[in-house]
């Protein structure tokens, strides 16, 4: 979908007409996430050839799953919500976009302070020193909140823009874009969820 820009004329040359590709935000996403993806897939590639040498892996007893489950379930809502809002968007009703983009941004920070007790509770146990599967735990799981807290952040700009109806001038689709990152978060956070929680319980 493109648009035309309006650009004023100079020394009483007629006013130019260019088309833009507003677009162009969401391919750029798209190459992010493509990016970051390929981060976690090395990550988790690293848990399980740290995890093929027992002797740098002594782990006893497999993480704790109901901190982790309540946290994802947290991640699909805030989706969820954020999805409804993007329905509200196209139907040009601003105001419940705003709220449920507002209202996402806050179920992030929900997630960081459950993440931030988990993180409390597993380090009488076990720390990014300990062993190899602390290091690469810690690793995995903080490279995910750090991406949530730009997430949060891009969030909370979108919510802030004062108007989200149709433009001609950048930022263009933010609402969108941003999406696709939150969402994006949330997926890494399944896979987490899946490769560092419920697969070794489920081998105990």
């Amino acid at each position: 979908m493109s648009s035309t820009v309006y650009v004023p004329s100079h020394h009483g040359e007629a006013t130019r007409q260019w088309p833009v590709e507003n677009r162009r935000g969401i391919y750029g996403m798209y190459t992010v996430i493509a990016t970051e993806f390929s981060l976690f897939v090395c990550l988790f590639a690293s848990y399980y050839y740290l995890g093929s040498n027992k002797t740098r892996w002594p782990v006893d007893e497999p993480p704790k799953m109901h901190l982790a489950l309540i946290m994802l379930a947290v991640l699909l809502a805030s989706s969820f919500i954020l999805h409804w809002g993007e329905e509200q968007l196209k139907r040009a009703r601003y105001g419940q976009a705003r709220i449920a983009i507002s209202v996402t941004a806050l179920i992030g920070l929900v997630f960081m302070v459950l993440q931030s007790y988990e993180y409390r509770n597993h380090w009488k146990t076990l720390t990014p020193f300990s062993d190899s599967y602390g290091s690469i735990f810690y690793t995995i799981t903080s490279f995910h909140a750090a991406h949530l807290v730009v997430g949060i952040l891009l969030l909370g700009y979108v919510a802030a823009l004062p108007r989200y109806g149709p433009k001609v001038a950048p930022p263009y689709r933010p609402y969108h874009t941003v999406s696709l990152y939150w969402h994006f978060v949330d997926l890494v956070w399944i896979f987490i969820v899946a490769l560092l929680y419920l697969v070794p319980n489920m081998q105990v």
